[in-house]
């Protein structure tokens, strides 16, 4: 049985190096992104058995993408296509007052068309979690149906836990579009993570986080709503409490990864049978290791977290 099973896109990040920009640049840096493999990434290298699944097309790119995640010590469960494309993100990093941009190209990408039938359901359903995020639901209708489908199988059991990110990217959709989608998955949901402002964004909510988080709760009948607020720190409502961790300052190499660490170590701590409050913390300290890390993926280990906390 595994401890974490998560099931989505993969992309490859090209970014400049330094703070060059897109249209100048002669080298980029090439690294695999996802909020799926992320989360699995994070999760594994704090001690959580993690399993990332997915359609990628049998090309040199997805192979690529493989082979980065095999470095993280993560298993890979992938149904290899002829068809579809490997996704890909072009991102350029910048300082104040300049923003950083990243410029999605993940249109008919191999795991839009992923179906139920392409993924190992057995593996699902024996999870103690199953991870899907919203990222995923904006490629297609195919991939909405798919990840409903994965959050039913792994939430359905007596132990089994269905967690759910919002993960909204407004480069992918509108919050328009989104709303109802993730509305249906919500249903099937244990677990939801939310950024604060993506949450009222996309559900169109108003209120204080601790209202937000009870409201979804019962409304929707999830076990546990935990939403992070950037510079606030995050909180988290489990059984009618709430739990509160400030966030922990540090210096900002790259802010990508911060928010799937955040979710990995949460998750890594909930998995060994942790409460709220210290799973909370836990992911607290993940994220903001994960800041002073250049690339999306999470180099962070079990012994520098708890340094960290202590």
């Amino acid at each position: 049985m595994s401890d974490l099973v998560t099931v989505g896109d993969a992309s490859l990040r090209l970014s400049p190096v330094g703070s060059e920009r897109l249209e100048t640049a002669t080298d980029v840096r090439m690294r695999t992104a996802g909020t799926e493999c992320a989360v699995a990434v994070a999760a594994s290298r704090l001690g959580a058995d993690s399993v990332w699944m997915s359609q990628l097309p049998d090309t040199a790119l997805g192979r690529r993408v493989v082979s980065e995640l095999h470095e993280h010590g993560i298993t890979t469960d992938v149904n290899w296509v002829e068809s579809g494309r490997q996704g890909l993100l072009f991102h350029e990093s910048a300082s104040e007052p300049r923003e950083s941009m990243t410029i999605p190209d993940r249109v008919e990408t191999a795991a839009a068309s992923m179906t139920p039938g392409d993924l190992t359901m057995d593996r699902v359903q024996n999870a103690r979690m199953v991870f899907v995020a919203g990222s995923t639901l904006a490629l297609s209708d195919t991939a909405m149906q798919t990840a409903q489908a994965v959050m039913r199988a792994g939430g359905g059991g007596e132990t089994g836990l269905a967690v759910f990110d919002l993960d909204y990217q407004p480069s992918m959709w509108s919050p328009e579009a989104a709303k109802p989608k993730v509305t249906t998955l919500l249903d099937a949901t244990d677990v939801l993570f939310a950024n604060e402002d993506q949450l009222r964004t996309v559900l169109d909510r108003s209120g204080q986080p601790r209202e937000l988080a009870h409201t979804l709760a019962a409304e929707r009948d999830i076990d546990m709503v935990v939403i992070t607020r950037s510079e606030h720190g995050a909180i988290a409502y489990h059984d009618g409490v709430i739990h509160e961790q400030d966030s922990i300052e540090t210096d900002v190499v790259d802010p990508a990864g911060q928010h799937e660490a955040f979710i990995g170590g949460y998750l890594q701590r909930l998995a060994e049978g942790a409460p709220p409050d210290e799973a909370l913390s836990y992911g607290v300290g993940t994220a903001a290791l994960a800041r002073t890390i250049p690339g999306p993926l999470t180099t962070v280990n079990r012994e520098e977290v708890e340094a960290l906390l202590d």
